[in-house]
Formats: C-alpha cells, sequence, structure tokens
C-alpha cells in the first residue's frame, strides 16, 4: 500500500501525495479494498485554496503516528470537492444533517457500501475547544465498528434514509413568479440588509453577488429606488474595503469582518467571474465610475492572474502563502515609505487607511480605499509601484483546474462586459477560454468536469457545467454575431434536458445525469449558494437560447424555463436570499425576456452606434443581437431601413415598430 494521489488531476489531491497517509481517489477500487479488509472508508473533501484544509494537512495527515492509524484502520480517499462536486454534495448534507453546520475540510466515515455513519469537518492535533483530537476520533471510530456494528449499520441506515428524503423535489408550483411575487421577494431580501455597512447579515460576510444582480434586474423593472440604493451602497462598500484588491484588482473570498475590512485572502474564479458581471451591468446602466474601475480590475485580475496557457481559467489562487496568512497583501507604514519614499509613502497610508495599529496581524493592515483619491494620476502611479513590489514577494499557489462551469461564468461576464462596455479585448478572452473547455472538457459529446494542464479528468459534467457553459456561448455569439456558439450551446442544452430532468417531476432538475456514478443518495440542490444552482443556471441557458435557436427547439427551451421557475416559485418566496440568481432570471422572464435584433445596413458591426447602444442600456438579461439579413431567428424578416440600421424591441412575442437612432431606442428600452 502507498500513496495514490501523484497521478492526479487536481492540484488539490496532488498537495496531499506526499503524505504518509496511504490516500487514493474516490472510485470502485476503494470500496473493494474497504469490504475486502472489512475496515471503513476514511473520505476527507477539501479543496486546493482551503486554509483549514492545509491546517489539518500539516498537523495530522503529515504526521507519520497519525498516518499509520489512518493506514492501519481506515481505507483513507481524498476527494477535491471542485471537481467532484455530486461527492460533495450527498456528504456535506450528510455533515449537516448530523452537526447542524458544514464546511471543509470535511471528514466523513463511510461503510463500505458508501454509507456515512459518523460525519465532522475539522479536527485539531490535539483536543481543545470541546474538540476531540483527530487521534482520539480515529480510536473512537475503530473501537465502534469493532464492537458495536449493528449500531453503525443502524446509524448508516438511518442518515441515508434521511439523505433519501431530503433528495426529494421542491414541489410544483402553479406559476412561475408574477410581478407580486417577486416584488414580495426583493422586499423581503432587502429588509435583511445592513444598511450600515452593506451587504447582508453578519461576520464572515460574503459578496451577494447573485443577488445584486437580482436587485440590479428589479429596478430596470420596476424603478425600484430603494433596490438600487441597497445594489450602490454594497457594491461601494466591498470595492472600497479590504475584501477588493486595491492593487490587483478582484475579491477574496469572503471578510471575516461585517465591515468589508480583512478578508480570507483566497480568491476563487467563480466569485471574480460574477463580481465582473454584475460591475459591468452596475456600470453601463449607471454610468458609474467606481463599477467601472471595479469591473477593469476585476477583468484584468482574471486575464493577469488565472489564465492558463490553454486560453481558459484557473480556479483560485490560495488564501495562504508559504503557510502564512495576508503574507502577499498586508502591510505597514514603513513599508510603504521603503517602496514609495516619503511623501508618497505617507500619502498612501493616508489613502488606503494604513496605520500603525494596523487591521490585520502583527501591526499590519489590508488595503483599503475609503475616498477616491484627489490627485488620480498619483494614484495610478503609486499603485503600480506597489504592484510591482507585491509581485517580488512570495506569492499564493494557484490551482490550476480548469472547472467547466466557472469558466462559462468567466464566459458569459467577459463576453457581456466586454460587449456593454466596449472592450473587445475582453471578449476576444472569453471566446479563447471557450474554445479551450470545448476543445478538451467536451468528450464523445459529453461534457467533464475539469482538466489540468490540458489534460482533462474522468469526472463527468454536472448540470452546472452543462448551464453555465451554454449560457456562456449564448453571450459570446451575443457580442460577436458567430452563430456556430448558439449551435454549440444548443447541442449543450439538448444534452442537459436528455440526462438531469427529474421525468417523475416536470420543472425539476438532478445535478447529475441519469447515467453518472450512483452515489447513496441522487444529488439536487435548487437553492443558489456561493455560484447559481444547477437548476436556475440551466433555466437560464434555456431562457437565453429560446429566441437564438432554430423554432422549434425555441419554443421547447422557453416551456422548459417556464416549468422550471413555476417549481422554483416556492424557493424564491419562501428563501429568498437564498434564490438571487433565480430572481434576476425570474425578473428577465418576467420582461418577456427582452429581445433587440439590430439590423444592420452593412456588415461592419463594431461601428455601428445602434448596436453599441443596444448592448450598453439594455436590461440585464435582456438577449441582444446585431447583424446583416436573415443571420438567425431574431433577424429574420427584419432588415435595415431607408439604408440605415434598425433596431427591432421585442417583448416575448410582441415587437414594436424599428427605430433607427440612439434616442429612440433608450426610450423604447425603457419602457
Amino acid at each position: 500500500m502507498s500513496n495514490r494521489l501523484s497521478t492526479a488531476t487536481s492540484p488539490y489531491l496532488r498537495q496531499h501525495a506526499d503524505n504518509p497517509v496511504h490516500w487514493q481517489q474516490w472510485g470502485p477500487e476503494a470500496t473493494a479494498e474497504a469490504h475486502e479488509r472489512d475496515v471503513p472508508i476514511l473520505l476527507s473533501v477539501g479543496y486546493a485554496a482551503c486554509h483549514w484544509c492545509h491546517v489539518m494537512a500539516h498537523e495530522s495527515f503529515e504526521d507519520e503516528q497519525t498516518a499509520a492509524l489512518m493506514n492501519a484502520n481506515f481505507v483513507c480517499v481524498k476527494v477535491d470537492r471542485e471537481e467532484r462536486p455530486d461527492i460533495d454534495a450527498v456528504y456535506m448534507n450528510a455533515t449537516v444533517a448530523m452537526t447542524g453546520q458544514g464546511g471543509w475540510p470535511m471528514t466523513c466515515f463511510l461503510t463500505p457500501a458508501g454509507s456515512p455513519f459518523y460525519c465532522g469537518t475539522y479536527y485539531p492535533r490535539h483536543p481543545r475547544g470541546g474538540m476531540p483530537s483527530f487521534t482520539q476520533l480515529l480510536e473512537a471510530v475503530t473501537d465502534t465498528w469493532t464492537s458495536r456494528r449493528d449500531d453503525v449499520d443502524r446509524a448508516a441506515q438511518s442518515v441515508v434514509a434521511e439523505l433519501e428524503r431530503a433528495a426529494g423535489a421542491v414541489p410544483a408550483g402553479g406559476a412561475p413568479p408574477d410581478a407580486a411575487e417577486l416584488d414580495a421577494a426583493v422586499a423581503a431580501v432587502l429588509r435583511d440588509e445592513d444598511t450600515e455597512h452593506g451587504g447582508f447579515g453578519g461576520a464572515p460576510k460574503f459578496p451577494p453577488s447573485a443577488l445584486l444582480e437580482a436587485l440590479l434586474r428589479h429596478w430596470e423593472r420596476t424603478g425600484d429606488e430603494a433596490a438600487l440604493a441597497t445594489v450602490e451602497r454594497t457594491a461601494s462598500a466591498m470595492a472600497r474595503g479590504g475584501i477588493h484588491d486595491q492593487l490587483g484588482g478582484g475579491f477574496a473570498r469572503y471578510s471575516v469582518d461585517a465591515e468589508w475590512v480583512v478578508p480570507h485572502f483566497e480568491k476563487m474564479l467563480y466569485d471574480n467571474a460574477q463580481l465582473l458581471r454584475f460591475y459591468a451591468h452596475l456600470a453601463r446602466r449607471t454610468g458609474s465610475p467606481l463599477a467601472t474601475r471595479v469591473a477593469e480590475g476585476i477583468a484584468q485580475f482574471l486575464l493577469r492572474d488565472l489564465r492558463t496557457a490553454e486560453g481558459g481559467f484557473a480556479s483560485a489562487l490560495d488564501a495562504d502563502t508559504d503557510g502564512i496568512e495576508g503574507l502577499t497583501y498586508a502591510w505597514t507604514p514603513d513599508q510603504l515609505v521603503d517602496v514609495l519614499g516619503f511623501e508618497d509613502g505617507v500619502w498612501a497610508a493616508g489613502l488606503l487607511a494604513v496605520g500603525t495599529a494596523g487591521t490585520f496581524e502583527a501591526g499590519t493592515s489590508v488595503l483599503q480605499l475609503p475616498e477616491d483619491p484627489d490627485d488620480p494620476a498619483r494614484w495610478n502611479r503609486v499603485r503600480a509601484a506597489l504592484l510591482a513590489a507585491r509581485d517580488t514577494r512570495p506569492q499564493p499557489g494557484r490551482d490550476d483546474k480548469v472547472v467547466t462551469a466557472w469558466n462559462g461564468l468567466a464566459i458569459t461576464a467577459l463576453a457581456e462586459a466586454g460587449a456593454g462596455l466596449g472592450r473587445p479585448e475582453w471578449v476576444e478572452a472569453a471566446a479563447a477560454a471557450a474554445d479551450a473547455v470545448l476543445r478538451t472538457h467536451l468528450v464523445d459529446g459529453r461534457l467533464r468536469r475539469a482538466s489540468l494542464g490540458g489534460v482533462v479528468g474522468d469526472p463527468a459534467g454536472v448540470l452546472e457545467d452543462y448551464a453555465c457553459l451554454a449560457t456562456g456561448l449564448a453571450a459570446l455569439h451575443q457580442a460577436t454575431g458567430d452563430p456556430g456558439w448558439v449551435q454549440r450551446a444548443v447541442a449543450l442544452v439538448d444534452s442537459a434536458l436528455e440526462h438531469f430532468p427529474d421525468a417523475d417531476e416536470p420543472g425539476s432538475w438532478f445535478d447529475t445525469a441519469d447515467d453518472a456514478e450512483r452515489l447513496v443518495a441522487r444529488p439536487r440542490d435548487p437553492v443558489d449558494g456561493a455560484t447559481p444552482s444547477g437548476a436556475s443556471s440551466i433555466t437560464e441557458a434555456l431562457l437565453t437560447l429560446a429566441p437564438l435557436a432554430p423554432a422549434s427547439a425555441g419554443e421547447r427551451y422557453a416551456a422548459a424555463a417556464l416549468r422550471s421557475l413555476a417549481r422554483a416559485s416556492l424557493v424564491i418566496s419562501r428563501a429568498s436570499r437564498s434564490a438571487g440568481h433565480w430572481i434576476a432570471v425570474a425578473e428577465a422572464a418576467l420582461r418577456g425576456p427582452l429581445q433587440v435584433a439590430v439590423a444592420l445596413a452593412a456588415d461592419a458591426p463594431a461601428s455601428s452606434e445602434l448596436l453599441a447602444a443596444a448592448r450598453a442600456h439594455a436590461p440585464g438579461g435582456a438577449v441582444v443581437v446585431g447583424g446583416v439579413g436573415d443571420s438567425g431567428p431574431l433577424l429574420a424578416d427584419r432588415p435595415a431601413v431607408d439604408g440605415g440600421d434598425a433596431a427591432y424591441v421585442c417583448r416575448g412575442t410582441v415587437c414594436d415598430l424599428p427605430v433607427g437612432s440612439v434616442e429612440e431606442l433608450r426610450r423604447a428600452l425603457d419602457r
């Protein structure tokens, strides 16, 4: 026996390849060994950028004595939650059911058949805070397994029964949410706002990306100034806080405090993709200079720090640098002076809220930007110098794993932001990422979940992979006019419609395909979390593609989207804060969804003021296309008028008369 993680396609698993623990990957070999040895499976789930995963690894998995105990009494299995979200979802549900809370690292003890009988999260090297040490836990589980097997079997059967019950479909709704229901859901969200610091809830505080997009779309439909005020307060508070990298752009995963000051330093692709989409949307609809600057910084971060050699986007930057949180990012006043000289250093310390007391550890501070600089040129020079100096420090590790769904989110954000803000290089980057993912992850017509260094892994794609990538391809079609992107998106959505719906519960979706590996329960979760749920994501893809696909397919997609929204009405009404993406999609559906077809007099979309205005001013969730002649369903029988470009604005199946000026188009969109 030995450690078998060195050939894994997951950087997280490779981080553990040198442990004395005889780790192996999830699969039939582990199950067979557990049956043969008659020992439990010790399942450890985490991800590469996880701080407490690193802590438990250093304390326990690198310790020879602890490893010997694990190897003797268990089959030890490591899983990357980002590569196997299905495994993570099933056993996280078990962990929450047993303990009332979840998190990573997740530590589960399973029968050889995979049924969980004891679950938890992080366990320390030595007992503390009422928690047993990890070795005490191992010894207790081993004793229970050998001396009270009946108790283990009963516990496992009870947990599996609860998992199967929890995996049932949400009760069907009668119809998609109407205006009154969405207004009520938004009102419930607004009541939970932290009006002093922005955002929702207390510490730790996470960027509410999907909720902000939903509130912005709600304001566009209703003119609700309270919703816009909440959006702008939170957008500004996050942008000015330490959670936002004031030098390099992009956002950390969350703030450990309620004021957005001190981040948990990991930077995730999925967060930054969603935040880019939101800030770019806010920038183009309100003209906010702050939102514009933040969107540009996020895009620069994605292209500079997360882009892989193959053209896709890596998953994350680590929370730690050389095992120390904040080592790359924290500053003292003296360090600012050392880099910038006395005058600029003192000025920067005041601007960036860096004092002698510090806001972080050991008198250091995380950079904030409470107010805009009074001298933008000076700030640009200082920022560049500080970033260059920071680049000479030790840097956090990067998880180079390319995840299909998260790349789909990035493709959508870059394509929409690039088209709406006039940044064609962002659209080009989105296209390159789409090419890379399709080239590598699409195998025999089916998506795989992830790749590393251009080598695709075995785990099958889940619902969010098909949905997010299809939405990204639809966004690329709108940004470029290339019909090939729609054709590829249609193929993905058709595959999703074949393999993921619940045939017994119309409008409900499973997160794994009907031919995927069978776990102790088939996971599905309609609730939006750090990323949109697979169900809300596929509903967005269906809604977006309905007017872009051939007529027969479009009708089928529209009907499927409405069934999904009807099923989601209960989630939207009863768990509004956990239904941000659902609300955003429902807002788009309620507007028709709105479609804008710009018929060009000549094949020169880059120079069309009318097309640029449509992309900049259309509300979130609208479908905007431009082209010459019958280049797609939306442009069929909609010609240019009197030798000039013409815009056709439609809501569902009802269309306005064509308009030929930017002013007329803006008025039509604002109705």
